[in-house]
């Protein structure tokens, strides 16, 4: 029995041993691979053998998050406030309203004043440069960059508002030329949004008609937006499930896309409108886009967090090829057509854990929760980010102990949690 004791006591030695000398295998997947689905083969690629390691982020909030609220009203000034903390907070890309009948979508009716009062585009910077930054906050944990460079194009503004059919594209442009005769020195905005169902139960649901009649449509929304030099971003819902007919057969997504992109959208968001995709379900719908010839690099993914498959499945994408992620500030949204389900996935936890990855986004993560904190308690609502919760508790906690250690004389930078 000794010498067992001896001979595994020296045995646990050596591997201990030998596991410090041998420097841990890279878990990196190799710059381009493939992965092997049934018979075929697809493309994986990593986010350094395509645009670096930075990630778009397109927040929703004052749009998407804000749309379905019940009365009163948010008010004008809180819907400003909220653009300027996101801006604040290093976001570009924020959808600030939409441009729909004000009886049917109460929230939105004052999207045509928000659009006016916001500061233009090119006066707002780009976010500052991550240079090498790399020092993990004291509160999040989360490194402040990740040393890489913001792309100059993802510098640039944005402000796009949803017009879903070609009367209210008349509206935005009418106010458009209101807004150039009254010595407006650049246009309101430089990007509308569309949007259609992948499947035609809720295309009947939630456009009142069918899938091929919202398409057609679309048709000469587009192209006056584009002789108006607006550039056209496509939503797509229910890429998942459709919550009148179930599971969505990826083809009816491939089929939307494709005449989406043929028509002259930049990029099309791929909506999970109930919040039912998995892992798997969203690697198989990328595949048979990716298959089907359409780019996937014009790909965004739109995940409402009902089932909190969101953060998952966003980042099984981001291995082949996911350069763009729609999101809400504190997990605000939802649907009114589809029971149950939730908000979008929260920007403070994709940015959180995207940070944590080493990816970069432009995002000050401090800056995003100090504003998801703000909102909630402003609106009166939870704050469905966790990280968001997370990082205020921690910030709560820490400025009580520094509060508490000035009192008994302790200096303020001594104090730590």
């Amino acid at each position: 029995m000794a010498m067992a004791a001896r001979h595994w006591q020296w045995r646990r030695s050596f591997i201990e041993v030998e596991r410090r000398r041998i420097p841990p295998r890279s878990l990196s997947i190799p710059p381009s691979t493939s992965v092997m689905i049934g018979h075929r083969a697809y493309s994986q690629t990593t986010p350094d053998a395509s645009r670096g390691r930075f990630i778009r982020i397109v927040e929703v909030s004052p749009r998407d998050g804000l749309q379905n609220l019940p009365l009163p009203a948010v008010p004008t000034q809180t819907k400003l406030d909220l653009i300027a903390k996101l801006t604040d907070a290093g976001l570009r890309n924020i959808e600030v309203g939409s441009f729909v009948r004000p009886d049917r979508v109460v929230q939105m009716a004052d999207s045509p004043v928000v659009l006016r009062s916001l500061p233009p585009a090119s006066t707002i910077p780009p976010p500052p440069s991550p240079g090498l930054r790399a020092r993990p906050h004291v509160l999040s944990g989360v490194p402040e960059s990740a040393g890489i460079d913001i792309p100059a194009e993802e510098g640039r503004a944005h402000y796009p508002v949803l017009v879903p059919n070609a009367r209210w594209l008349d509206e935005l442009l009418a106010l458009e030329d209101k807004h150039q005769a009254e010595g407006g020195k650049e246009r309101l905005t430089d990007e509308i949004a569309v949007f259609v169902s992948a499947t035609e139960p809720f295309s009947l649901a939630n456009n009142n008609a069918s899938r091929d009649k919202v398409m057609d449509g679309l048709k000469g929304v587009i192209d006056k937006a584009h002789s108006r030099g607006y550039r056209v971003r496509g939503y797509v819902s229910c890429v998942m499930t459709d919550p009148f007919a179930g599971p969505t057969d990826p083809n009816e997504v491939v089929g939307v896309s494709r005449r989406l992109l043929e028509m002259g959208c930049y990029e099309i968001s791929l909506g999970d409108t109930t919040g039912e995709g998995n892992p798997d379900q969203w690697r198989r719908l990328w595949f048979a886009l990716q298959e089907s010839g359409i780019d996937t690099k014009k790909l965004a993914a739109h995940c409402h967090d009902t089932f909190a498959m969101s953060l998952p499945s966003l980042l099984a994408l981001l291995p082949l090829g996911l350069r763009t992620i729609d999101s809400s500030l504190a997990g605000l949204g939802g649907c009114p057509y589809s029971p149950g389900a939730t908000g979008n996935v929260p920007t403070e936890d994709v940015v959180y854990m995207l940070h944590k990855m080493g990816y970069e986004t432009g995002v000050d993560l401090e800056k995003l929760v100090e504003a998801g904190d703000w909102l909630s308690r402003t609106l009166g609502v939870k704050n469905e980010s966790r990280v968001g919760r997370a990082i205020h508790a921690r910030r709560v906690a820490r400025e009580a102990k520094e509060a508490k250690a000035a009192v008994g004389g302790v200096p303020r930078d001594k104090a730590k949690l």
